[in-house]
């Protein structure tokens, strides 16, 4: 369901990741260093009120002639709509409340810094469509975005300033859906797809309102907003056009996995939908994308280890879906189209780090090498134009972006050589596609690091000049020379280099061992963490604090390999490279055990909640989001959503090496009798990745188990999945509540906001 911005970047749902009325309150601008003030309470649980405690009803589990008792499985329920369970996780949740309640004005405080920020009028940089501008826009007070159009009135590329010209000659601006209208009579409120359809008359967009991430697909006219036909129901928000009058769409199975893709002719029944392709084997799921120029819809079926495409052609649809690539165990591939050729990026364990093909539309195995496979750069994806191809490479953890210029369409191409790479000035930064005109010569791609906000830069392939098109604005003060980015390196007990990316404040910070830091980490799925911009963070880092992300293993910053090696039965290397981070960042005095703060969420959940268990003595306050931490049991029950398509990522516990490997590490497995630091635990009701059912038996276990007086807090978002709350506001509430929690923990809430 979650998928990147380009089609040569294909992923899978995964356990995972990778942003009110207030009183009038004393606010710190964000162009100063906020002082520390000496505490005037204690974060002792023994001071705050009774946690609720859950009962326990012995429940056992044999494998392998291994007994495990689970006293608090009765917490699932797979409807959510048991009395009892909700019971207790209102308790929960007012519990949090009552125990936070002693920084409530500071926490209001934090959320109006935070929300200061943010310019709330605003639009996003306009996307060329060919005779209109698309944008998105923001308005002051206002949680969702509106979707908007104008007509374009000149040749020359659109700036922000252009596009919102009140000149004699601008265009109208034409609100196509305004998603707060829409929100109005919901809780949660999410579009995960917005296409407008080829001559540019309707638009097909995702709705969901639970935050279950299963959508309902509506059709409407462009002009007066009056819909076409009956919704899709029950779909994920992979949606394509296939002409004008045509859509593509993707169904799941009962554990929510992608596995049929359907073609919908407008103004018929959904019950009438042609089925394409029906995905049987349950370790794979469907994903959906258009090539650029927009004549092929690719199906890829994808596993943690294998992936094959079939392709449409939108011309001729009545061929239905053609095989592009074999399903062969091992490789992985993605595709796009430029001429009379297929573009195919390759992985395998012998190209372990891809190679990119090409191949003629009429004789698809008649591949041929474009960019061979290397050692030590790993390529990601690519996106084409009909001049040039741009790839997106990765070398020594950073991303890169090489432009290629390309021979005319029915040329012969050969090898790429050389390329212009674009210059990025960082020393740790994040960089990613944005869509961009097939035609022209013209690449659009965001840039940030962790000091530079989002930025959207056209970059011209012909000249090799950037033009920046749009930075966001940060109000407050910020100034981006006040802050300092690092890259550093700790070595992991096997000689393994690990990066670490940090950011703090100049002259806010002594960098002798006194300094709070905030340490992130995930480490799974060959996610890349890259060190982007978050205007949200600067009310830590004014604060004194560091904050610094840890680039273990498991995820994709160092190519192929580094994510081989922190998964299956390498999965501990995560854990232990996360902990060789803290320990380094402690030895060359960035920090102290006193003053060391980690967060994760999902998959990085289970890496909080693991280093938890084998390093509690390390950390001062733990954030562990929506976090996968019953590892084992989860992983036996192929009726919960993502555990059969999982067994290539975190092994198959039926298997009796898996089994015993993936109990030794599993965190609501492994919590012990011992002291742990202050905890914040998160979940979504509605979460469909990671049941709110594992967050609640991990922290009813550590409060039966854990010796320590330190606070343990839980937070279930009773109206919301697995990326919580869907108001831009809402979402910095809960940024203000996790500093919030840190602060307190840290005793630095001064005695003013009390």
């Amino acid at each position: 369901m979650l998928r990147a911005a380009l089609p040569s970047f294909p992923l899978l749902l995964t356990r995972r990741l990778l942003f009110y009325s207030l009183p009038s309150l004393l606010i710190f601008p964000s162009s100063n260093p906020i002082p520390n003030s000496s505490p005037s309470f204690s974060t002792s649980a023994s001071m705050a009120p009774a946690a609720p405690v859950a009962k326990k009803v012995r429940h056992e589990m044999e494998m392998f002639g291994d007994v495990r008792v689970d006293d608090y499985y009765w917490l699932r329920d797979d409807s959510r709509s048991d009395p009892e369970i909700l019971s207790h996780l209102k308790a929960e949740n007012e519990h949090t409340a009552l125990v936070m309640s002693d920084v409530k004005q500071f926490e209001n405080q934090i959320y109006a810094e935070i929300r200061g920020r943010i310019k709330e009028d605003d639009i996003s940089a306009p996307v060329r469509r060919w005779p209109y501008y698309y944008y998105k826009k923001t308005m002051a007070g206002k949680e969702y975005v509106q979707h908007c159009r104008r007509l374009i009135t000149s040749d020359a590329p659109a700036s922000v300033s252009d596009v919102m010209s009140i000149g004699p000659e601008a265009a109208e601006e034409h609100i196509i859906l305004d998603e707060n209208i829409k929100a109005q009579v919901h809780d949660y409120y999410s579009i995960g797809a917005f296409k407008v359809s080829p001559n540019n008359e309707l638009v097909a967009y995702a709705e969901d309102t639970r935050g279950d991430e299963i959508y309902t697909v509506y059709v409407i006219n462009v002009e007066d907003g009056n819909p076409i036909g009956e919704p899709l129901k029950g779909i994920t928000s992979d949606i394509e056009w296939a002409g004008d009058q045509t859509l593509v769409y993707i169904t799941m199975d009962e554990i929510l996995r992608p596995d049929k893709v359907w073609l919908h002719r407008l103004g018929t029944d959904q019950s009438s939908d042609i089925c394409l392709y029906h995905e049987k084997d349950d370790m794979f799921s469907l994903d959906l994308e258009a090539s650029e120029s927009k004549q092929y819809l690719f199906v890829g079926s994808e596993s943690k280890n294998t992936r094959f495409i079939f392709y449409l052609d939108i011309s001729k649809q009545e061929n239905g879906l053609i095989t592009l690539t074999p399903r062969e165990y091992g490789i992985d591939t993605s595709a796009s189209h430029r001429g009379n050729h297929f573009f195919i990026k390759r992985r395998s364990e012998k190209f372990y780090n891809s190679e990119l093909v090409t191949c003629p539309l009429n004789n698809v195995t008649e591949t041929k090498i474009l960019l061979p496979h290397r050692e030590n750069v790993k390529i990601q994806g690519f996106q084409l134009f009909n001049n040039h191809i741009a790839i997106y490479e990765r070398e020594n953890g950073l991303p890169r972006v090489i432009v290629h210029g390309l021979p005319p369409v029915g040329e012969a191409i050969g090898q790429l050589q050389g390329g212009r790479a674009i210059d990025f000035l960082d020393p740790t930064y994040a960089v990613d596609p944005e869509e961009s005109e097939f035609s022209s010569n013209i690449l659009r791609f965001s840039y940030s690091s962790m000091r530079t906000p989002p930025s959207v830069y056209d970059y011209d392939m012909t000249t090799g000049v950037s033009f920046l098109k749009k930075i966001e604005q940060v109000l407050g003060g910020f100034d981006a020379s006040n802050y300092v980015t690092e890259r550093k390196w700790a070595v992991a007990f096997d000689g393994t280099k690990i990066p670490i990316s940090i950011l703090y404040r100049k002259n806010a910070v002594k960098l002798d061992g006194s300094d709070p830091l905030l340490l992130y980490g995930y480490g799974s799925y060959e996610i890349c963490i890259d060190p982007s911009f978050k205007a949200s963070r600067l009310s830590l880092v004014d604060r004194g604090f560091i904050f610094a992300i840890a680039h273990i293993r498991g995820g994709g910053e160092m190519g192929r390999q580094w994510y081989e090696n922190g998964k299956l039965l390498k999965k501990k290397n995560t854990f232990t490279d996360f902990i060789t981070c803290a320990e380094y960042l402690i030895e060359n005095k960035y920090c102290s055990k006193e003053k060391l703060c980690i967060n994760g969420r999902s998959a990085g959940g289970l890496l909080i909640g693991a280093v938890l268990n084998m390093r509690p003595d390390l950390f001062k306050a733990a954030v562990a989001g929506v976090p996968f931490v019953d590892v084992v049991t989860t992983m036996l029950d192929p009726t919960i959503p993502l555990t059969t398509a999982e067994w290539e990522e975190w092994g198959d516990p039926r298997k009796e090496e898996f089994y015993f490997y993936m109990k030794s590490y599993s965190p609501v497995d492994n919590v012990k009798a011992q002291n742990y630091p202050n905890i914040l635990v998160t979940a979504g009701l509605n979460d469909p990745r990671v049941m709110y059912s594992e967050p609640a038996k991990f922290v009813a276990k550590l409060r039966e188990m854990k010796t320590d007086d330190n606070i343990l807090l839980f937070k279930c978002e009773l109206g919301a999945g697995h990326f919580s709350k869907s108001g831009r506001f809402e979402k910095l509430e809960e940024d203000a509540f996790t500093y919030a929690f840190i602060l307190k923990a840290l005793d630095m809430v001064p005695k003013a906001a009390l």
